[in-house]
């Protein structure tokens, strides 16, 4: 596994390779970005969209976090992360399509299914709690028709990408460009043990790429 001094390897052999291969391509990302497509993903270290979509530098603006999941469009004052990536992709940079990615084996949505952090405070499993309970009314749905094992699991990974896309739409300038036509959201799956990706149809369903 990869500790600190290996990842700074890891940057000697970039630059001695891949930047260097790519290097007009470096100088010209230096002067700016323009993405076409933003990827919602989970931060778990096995799920990198880079990797799964095989892109190179600056196709990609990717925000990841805790079972990607999108909170609601919320005027609380509060600090909002994946609101202003979202705010900035989409009237910033204008990207054309977003991606909500969910993943399998996924500890947050375990976290979840399971409510073992529930209760707990912040900085001991409570930012933890209150990220997932975005999940509540899907966890309880599913539990109620599979109860707790991997059946369950698994529809519940398939349910943060539909919760997300859901909470994106609650963006006013989501729906306004899907409208006019100038932006598209889809929705993805990748099965970690297969390395296959899934994607989601019009009616909510997924099915291998």
């Amino acid at each position: 596994m990869s500790g600190y001094w290996d990842l700074l390897d890891g940057y000697r052999r970039f630059r001695a390779h891949d930047w260097a291969r790519q290097r007009g391509r470096w100088e010209e990302l230096g002067s700016g970005q323009n993405p076409r497509v933003m990827v919602i993903a989970c931060s778990d270290s096995r799920v990198d969209p880079a990797q799964i979509f095989d892109t190179s530098p600056g196709e990609i603006f990717v925000v990841r976090n805790i079972a990607n999941l999108v909170p609601p469009f919320e005027l609380d004052g509060s600090r909002h992360g994946v609101s202003a990536a979202l705010e900035f992709a989409v009237t910033q940079l204008e990207v054309s399509d977003i991606v909500v990615m969910g993943h399998g084996s996924c500890g947050g949505v375990e976290a979840a299914l399971s409510r073992r952090f529930a209760g707990r405070a912040p900085g001991a499993g409570g930012f933890i709690a209150h990220w997932v309970d975005m999940l509540d009314e899907a966890r309880d749905e599913i539990v109620a028709k599979y109860g707790m094992g991997p059946a369950a699991i698994r529809e519940l990974e398939l349910e943060t990408v539909r919760v997300s896309l859901h909470n994106l739409r609650t963006f006013p300038c989501i729906p306004e460009r899907e409208k006019a036509g100038t932006l598209k959201l889809h929705g993805a799956y990748f099965a970690i043990a297969d390395g296959k990706l899934h994607l989601m149809d019009e009616s909510g369903q997924f099915s291998a790429a």
